[in-house]
């Protein structure tokens, strides 16, 4: 392609010029990134020079004011929802993602049933880590496709959506970090940061709070990383002038027990029953709570999480949790029969070999063994198998004997691959003495 100037209204910039004022450690200014989002979403700057100024920021970074400008051209490349008809506040919650991690599934009903707008956009799972609408889909029915209008009108009836991220919606982002999973360039704070806000600016939310994992199984391996997109996305999220909070969550053991999609809705649904593992109920409980607070609706932490238990107590969450499934043309039944979700026709049971304690879970191992069963996938494309995973009968801290069942894998093999049973046992480590399980909620920044 020639090196000329693309015009793009009354202003004209050489890409190459502007990827080499970057690759210099310059400062792109707002009128040239929006060019330059434009220009890309338009077909008119090829992939190699998009990806030659993704290196050029995972080299030399971007300030607050640059990311906050490639945030908004890539939330503006597409359409926006308008939730103005909704009466209440709309606040969102995203996960950076995890093993085991389903607390949209139990927290979303639960918040609706406060009073707040959920307007849940969710993706899909990738690598070893889950996506909350794979295992939404494995509710028989359920349809993860809304179009605005009905996504609006659901939101204003039920206070919850729970859908998929719609082609139209940042389609700039969308494109821009399929280049950058092949290009080595995934991994800057500006371009995480712009990425997930992008999208749920464009939701249209008046506030948001954001589950940054860190550890094995996580994105982030270490506080420190995930310190630092915390920081950058409640800073951008509030040059959005959007009320933003963040917490850093240890993801270096699976959520929760269940590993899988069908297995991992169950479990959603047991806590909406009032059951469900201590974790994954402290931390929807803490998420949720920071989501009320934020809408005003109440003060604190303590007054959030109360509100949260009654709707449990109650039955609202779970009454509306069915509710929301059928408008999206699900079996509701499934809550209470959850024998109508896939489910894998063998299991293979992994006993433990020694007496001991628990001392670590490899999230990590775990997820990859989850997607080697077929519940995850390589590429975005790829199907899955909603009734495959593992159930955890132990999580760290825990005292284990000799003979005690340790996993339940669900499979659609009579045999487990002796690989896969000699990778599930190197990723639970047992020692003789007890070891405290580190703490779930490591940070947060509130908004």
């Amino acid at each position: 392609m020639p090196r000329r100037a693309i015009r793009v209204g009354h202003n004209a910039w050489s890409m190459p010029e502007l990827i080499a004022k970057k690759r210099d450690g310059g400062h792109l200014n707002d009128s040239e990134i929006q060019w330059i989002i434009r220009g890309y979403t338009d077909g008119l700057i090829p992939e190699y020079q998009m990806s030659a100024l993704a290196m050029a920021i995972v080299w030399r970074g971007m300030s607050d004011e640059e990311t906050a400008s490639l945030t908004f051209a890539m939330r503006d490349s597409g359409t926006t929802m308008n939730l103005s008809a909704v009466s209440r506040p709309c606040i969102d919650k995203h996960s950076t993602g995890g093993v085991g991690d389903k607390v949209s599934i139990c927290l979303a009903p639960m918040v609706a049933a406060c009073g707040v707008a959920v307007p849940m956009i969710s993706g899909r799972g990738l690598g070893h880590t889950g996506g909350t609408l794979d295992k939404l889909e494995s509710i028989p029915g359920f349809g993860v496709d809304m179009n605005p209008s009905r996504f609006v009108r659901q939101l204003q009836s039920l206070g919850c959506a729970l859908i998929g991220q719609t082609k139209d919606m940042a389609p700039a982002d969308k494109r821009f970090y399929a280049l950058r999973d092949v290009t080595a360039t995934v991994e800057s704070i500006p371009l995480i940061t712009a990425s997930i806000l992008s999208k749920k600016l464009a939701s249209g939310i008046s506030g948001l709070v954001l589950d940054v994992k860190t550890g094995q199984g996580a994105f982030m391996k270490t506080p420190e990383e995930a310190r630092l997109l915390a920081r950058s996305l409640v800073r951008i999220g509030r040059l959005a002038k959007k009320r933003v909070s963040a917490f850093l969550t240890n993801m270096d053991a699976p959520l929760g027990r269940a590993v899988g999609n069908a297995l991992e809705t169950k479990e959603a649904f047991e806590v909406l029953n009032g059951g469900g593992p201590e974790d994954l109920l402290e931390c929807t409980l803490v998420l949720g709570a920071e989501m009320l607070r934020l809408s005003g609706i109440v003060k604190g932490q303590a007054a959030g999480q109360r509100l949260l238990e009654q709707t449990i107590k109650d039955g609202t969450a779970l009454r509306l949790m069915k509710r929301i499934i059928r408008a999206q043309h699900g079996d509701a039944r499934v809550i209470e029969e959850p024998d109508r979700l896939p489910r894998a026709p063998y299991t293979c049971t992994i006993k433990a070999k020694a007496t001991g304690f628990v001392h670590s879970i490899d999230a990590y191992g775990i997820g990859r063994v989850s997607v080697a069963l077929g519940a995850g996938r390589e590429q975005v494309d790829e199907a899955i198998d909603p009734g495959v995973g593992m159930i955890l009968h132990m999580k760290p801290g825990d005292k284990v004997v000799v003979g005690q069942p340790l996993v339940t894998v669900h499979t659609r093999t009579p045999t487990l691959p002796a690989t896969l049973r000699q990778r599930i046992i190197e990723a639970i480590h047992v020692g003789s003495r007890f070891v405290s399980p580190a703490p779930l909620i490591l940070e947060s920044m509130r908004g």
